[in-house]
């Protein structure tokens, strides 16, 4: 995938993330966990954009690295809040 398909994906993904975490504090009155889903889910797409402007490769990498996490993260809390 290029850069531009991960930024488009990585950017809808995050909107979805905010309209559920709308929905959640809405509707189900859940601050908490929906607070770390909001965060670790639009963290992805940041990074990854920080990663094109990476000072080195190394950085690139770890940047990267990081995005992964915060997806692993996301993918963990979204079953707790459904």
């Amino acid at each position: 995938m290029g850069y531009s398909v991960l930024r488009e994906k990585s950017f809808n993904f995050a909107l979805r993330i905010i309209e559920l975490y709308k929905s959640l504090v809405q509707h189900k009155n859940e601050y908490v966990i929906s607070k770390q889903l909001l965060r670790s889910g639009t963290a992805i797409g940041a990074l990854q954009r920080e990663a094109e402007h990476a000072e080195s490769k190394a950085d690139f990498v770890h940047k990267y690295g990081i995005a992964q996490k915060e997806c692993n993260e996301t993918i963990y809390k979204l079953p707790l809040v459904s």
